[in-house]
């Protein structure tokens, strides 16, 4: 009997793994038993919350703040899949709490921001957890490196581990104001592209920090073809324990699902010539673009030559701040952003820089 229950508990795991879209919600923090099971029924109820997540450790920044309830709030969870039906996930950051998660029947684990930037935290983790399982997510460091959550995912890879996938939770940016974590989007659509078959999560609440703004985060995140969202759910969001700005109510979390506009990657029953016409000029314009770079090249590589014929420097700022403003100007006039014509002309002004430094010193 005992046998037959893991095999059926394993295959509403894959279920649930494989359903898109796929939400995770949850409070930040379990607090008591009460207000784990009591979040998880109301949040079974809006028909929408495949996984009940809660914070059983919490990694803080500083000491003195709460750091979760410990493992006494392990069977909170199991009594709240009891009682719902919702499988589990809690975030891991040690040996010791995987352990004790798996023990006490949690579902899905997660490795977080904090531990995902410390690669001998990741292969520790990855040792404990080898030949074990369960599915396990992967949220982004929180630094914007890009390599190290790329290492994270090998060597949970390499441990074993058959389902893996990515939570995209923001970066931290200082002299940001907008976000909690910004979200950097480039990043995470890089990311996506290096593993698209990887289930790849987004978490509003963590780029947020704040509960005003869930909704807009959430649907750029499906716009952008995620394959779900983690949201925090609390009971009394102004009462929690931790992260209480950026928490909503069950259901306030019900209607906020039921606002968004879930799209998909592809339609199979719409006939899409017009979009291919329109990706074929895409691809035309984007070769012209290369010709024309490439040309531009050939004309720095002849700059390069004079002034190292004349002994002037490379870089001349004074010029290149004048060519920067005008095609911000420009560009604005187009509709493009500044940010964007920033970024283009900085790296164009980077290649043609490494191509008149090759020229110096060949």
């Amino acid at each position: 009997m005992e046998s037959t229950n893991i095999a059926a508990q394993k295959e509403q795991v894959q279920i649930v793994w494989k359903k898109r879209p796929l939400i995770i919600s949850g409070p930040c923090s379990a607090e008591t038993e009460e207000q784990t099971v009591e979040t998880a029924i109301r949040l079974q109820k809006t028909g929408k919350v495949d996984v009940l997540r809660a914070g059983i450790w919490k990694p803080r920044t500083r000491p003195g703040s709460f750091e979760g309830i410990g493992t006494k709030g392990l069977p909170w969870l199991q009594a709240a899949k009891k009682a719902t039906g919702l499988l589990t996930a809690v975030e891991v950051a040690t040996p010791k709490q995987a352990e004790d998660a798996l023990h006490f029947g949690v579902d899905i684990l997660w490795v977080g921001a904090r531990t995902t930037v410390n690669p001998f935290s990741v292969q520790d983790l990855a040792d404990a957890l080898r030949g074990v399982d369960v599915p396990v997510l992967i949220k982004n460091p929180i630094n914007p490196d890009l390599e190290l959550w790329t290492g994270a995912v090998e060597r949970i890879d390499r441990a074993g581990i058959k389902d893996i996938g990515l939570i995209h939770r923001g970066f931290a940016s200082y002299g940001n104001s907008e976000y909690r974590n910004a979200p950097m989007w480039h990043l995470a659509i890089e990311m996506k592209r290096r593993y698209p078959e990887l289930p790849f999560i987004n978490d509003p609440s963590h780029i947020c920090g704040k509960r005003d703004n869930l909704l807009e985060v959430a649907q750029k995140a499906i716009d952008l073809d995620y394959d779900g969202l983690i949201i925090e759910s609390h009971i009394d969001p102004d009462k929690a324990w931790s992260d209480a700005k950026q928490q909503v109510t069950p259901e306030r979390l019900g209607e906020m699902l039921n606002e968004i506009i879930w799209r998909k990657e592809d339609v199979p029953t719409i006939d899409h010539a017009t979009l291919e016409k329109y990706r074929q000029q895409i691809n035309h314009l984007d070769d012209e673009l290369l010709q024309l770079i490439a040309q531009r090249m050939k004309v720095a590589d002849k700059i390069g030559a004079y002034k190292k014929d004349n002994g002037l420097t490379i870089l001349q700022t004074n010029r290149w701040n004048t060519i920067l403003e005008k095609a911000v100007a420009k560009g604005e006039k187009q509709g493009l952003s500044k940010e964007f014509i920033t970024k283009y002309f900085d790296a164009i002004h980077m290649e043609s820089i490494a191509h008149q430094n090759k020229i110096m010193n060949d």
